[in-house]
């Protein structure tokens, strides 16, 4: 994939005041306004075998619907004032899926509305909702964010799929923040902040309240993280390492995690492999299980291998990826011990016909599996199958476009 591709899914997710156009920027008053995001749908089928949320037995299930990156719309603007570079962004994701008749309805997010002030010399500072420090560099690098990858329950009215989050990495998810990024010293780089927490369940079933009330706490999370980025006229990558702690409130515990990754490409292939662990942190999403019913931390792990190859000339990515993800639930007063693992290969092709415009084909096997006696529910609150045992094959095809 070319680095017009790269950038522009780095500018849309993180959609950052450095990355607007210089050129092609609106001048209004002091400030330049910069317009982007991101546009995609695809056409998937799906099969569901095993004990899984939507079946007892195997299913098929046909749907067009948005990938992982949902359509975006982001508006950011900057100045430079009181020898400061001043810049804000603020963007809104619209659903492009339905499935009732007559209601036009679709999921509707806000991810972003934040404001940066900084200077090279010093580096900036970022107040506002935004991307996640921890794991970001995580989903960052991985290929089926162009993609469909597995999804949340039914891909049918969503305004996102998961992508390959809880098959290899933990969500960064959106956070509201206040974070300190350094300058950038021949490549190496670092960001610190607190950011907005996010609490287990008061109920003690061990599961996140997703999207409820029950999320906060008395204190901040406290997240960082440092990376080197490469680069010569043959190899270039980076290699970055993260970490989260947030005390959990209702638990007199504190959840920790941290991560590795590197990635490198040369002559056309890239390869990426990640860690990461966690202590009180859960699955998939943060603070998912991250207790069991006892408030006593659950240990977690992730991983995930990634190769691509780029053909020469034509510009057409080949990836092929492995990832899982681990929660071992304690013996506790309602468990006797045991794992739940989602597993999940991913191949896909990415051809640009232009700069801006990719067309995706997809194909994902996950498998979700639990050998404890307990269904805490962690993957069937925010995952494709109860916390059992399933299986999914899915083929997407579609195309994404970045503007």
């Amino acid at each position: 994939m070319n680095n017009t591709i790269k950038l522009a899914v780095a500018s849309a997710l993180l959609a950052a005041a450095s990355t607007a156009s210089a050129a092609g920027g609106i001048v209004a008053g002091d400030w330049t306004l910069d317009i982007g995001g991101v546009v995609n749908a695809y056409y998937t089928s799906t099969k569901v075998s095993g004990d899984s949320t939507n079946s007892t037995g195997t299913s098929t299930a046909s749907n067009i619907t948005t990938g992982l990156l949902p359509n975006y719309l982001a508006i950011s603007g900057k100045t430079r004032q009181n020898d400061l570079d001043v810049a804000f962004t603020i963007s809104i994701n619209p659903g492009a899926s339905t499935q009732n008749s007559g209601v036009q309805s679709a999921n509707q997010e806000n991810r972003q509305a934040f404001l940066t002030f900084g200077d090279a010399s010093w580096g900036s500072m970022k107040l506002g909702k935004d991307l996640g420090i921890y794991a970001s560099d995580a989903i960052l690098n991985d290929m089926t964010l162009l993609g469909v990858g597995h999804a949340a329950g039914s891909l049918a009215g969503n305004t996102t799929t998961l992508g390959s989050i809880g098959a290899g990495y933990m969500y960064a998810d959106w956070k509201s923040q206040v974070a300190y990024t350094s300058p950038n010293f021949n490549g190496f780089q670092f960001t610190a902040g607190v950011t907005q927490a996010f609490d287990v369940d008061t109920a003690g079933t061990g599961t996140a309240s997703v999207g409820g009330a029950a999320r906060g706490g008395k204190e901040p999370a406290f997240e960082g993280k440092a990376s080197y980025a490469f680069a010569s006229d043959a190899v270039s990558g980076k290699v970055w390492a993260s970490g989260i702690s947030q005390n959990l409130q209702g638990y007199n515990v504190t959840g920790t995690a941290w991560d590795l990754g590197a990635t490198v490409s040369a002559a056309g292939f890239g390869l990426t492999g990640y860690y990461g662990e966690g202590k009180g942190t859960g699955m998939t999403v943060q603070f998912a299980g991250a207790v069991d019913t006892d408030g006593v931390k659950q240990d977690s792990k992730d991983y995930y291998l990634q190769a691509t190859y780029t053909l020469p000339g034509v510009g057409t990515k080949l990836g092929a990826r492995y990832g899982e993800s681990e929660l071992d639930q304690n013996v506790s007063s309602d468990n006797d011990g045991g794992k739940v693992k989602r597993e999940m290969w991913a191949f896909g092709v990415y051809h640009p016909i232009t700069k801006h415009l990719n067309l995706v084909a997809e194909y994902v096997e996950a498998k979700n599996s639990n050998s404890s006696s307990f269904d805490n529910g962690v993957s069937g609150t925010v995952g494709e199958f109860a916390a059992t045992s399933g299986k999914a094959k899915t083929v997407s095809l579609g195309a994404i476009l970045f503007f």
